[in-house]
């Protein structure tokens, strides 16, 4: 089945990720008069092009797929059209590159550098964990594995957000969370749209998940920064938690993603009282002399 996008020609991401958002533009937003009954939602191929000026045949090819090499111009001018902010601009640029370009050497198994590993271990307060370029968890840190504790899928950001019935419960605002998660997978689909093992995950829960299907196909593309997380956990409560996320420059494919509350709060005590919960038990003390 297709993987990056709902095209019928392969490899034509540039084309699904055109139409998505010429769908999602309204006539008069544009300030384009609208006459009659429109067959599809959005613009029209022919409306894209005069904004963004050029002519419709090769906007038509550019969607297609049958024009492989639009100059930056072009691009920029699209963008325009399209009102795409910087990360879909990126995102467009990314898709639209040459096909050599984009291809990839074969995959290596993502591993987390040991002394990454022991920063984690090190981070006692505060949730932690290092994700790979399809979003699989990689590593987590003791507080990390015990926020997750209640997920069965746990290998994967997407499949614990859309595959495992915990998601509803722990997210308190799961559509934003979902919004979120696709957004981050798109971006890291147009960085690497050779990777295996994205391709396989997007063909999993495309077909085992309607609502993913539905954000997926809506071209949104957000990487992962940071922002608040609502949470609720089932032995602690209610959680609110800000995530940063940092390039490991080691590794540039991966994440490394860092929970934590605001000191005062009851989110923070709450963190504090799930460490305690979860904490590994003392070592029994030495015999001495």
């Amino acid at each position: 089945m297709s993987t990056y996008d709902d095209h019928p020609a392969a490899g034509n991401a540039l084309g699904g990720f055109l139409r998505a958002r010429r769908a999602r533009l309204r006539p008069e937003d544009m300030g384009i008069p609208s006459s009659g009954r429109r067959r599809v939602p959005g613009l029209r191929r022919e409306e894209v092009a005069t904004l963004a000026g050029v002519s419709t045949d090769y906007y038509t090819r550019l969607e297609q797929g049958r024009e492989r090499h639009p100059s930056p111009q072009i691009l920029d001018a699209v963008a325009r059209a399209l009102r795409l902010d910087d990360e879909a601009v990126a995102h467009l640029y990314r898709v639209a590159g040459p096909a050599t370009r984009r291809t990839r050497p074969a995959q290596r198994t993502e591993r987390v550098a040991p002394p990454l590993r022991r920063l984690l271990d090190g981070w006692n307060d505060t949730p932690a964990f290092v994700l790979g370029p399809s979003l699989d968890v990689l590593a987590r840190n003791r507080l990390a594995d015990a926020l997750f504790a209640g997920f069965t899928h746990s290998d994967n950001l997407l499949r614990m957000t859309f595959l495992d019935p915990e998601a509803h419960r722990f997210h308190r605002d799961w559509d934003r969370a979902a919004e979120s998660a696709v957004a981050a997978l798109r971006q890291a689909a147009g960085l690497g749209p050779g990777h295996r093992g994205l391709s396989s995950l997007v063909g999993e829960l495309s077909i085992k998940s309607p609502d993913f299907r539905t954000l997926w196909a809506r071209h949104d593309v957000r990487g992962k920064t940071g922002e608040a997380k609502l949470l609720h956990h089932a032995e602690v409560g209610d959680l609110e938690l800000h995530y940063e996320s940092f390039t490991v420059n080691s590794a540039p494919t991966q994440q490394l993603v860092v929970y934590q509350a605001e000191p005062g709060t009851p989110s923070a005590d709450a963190l504090t009282l799930l460490g305690t919960l979860h904490a590994e038990p003392a070592p029994a003390p030495g015999r001495t002399r």
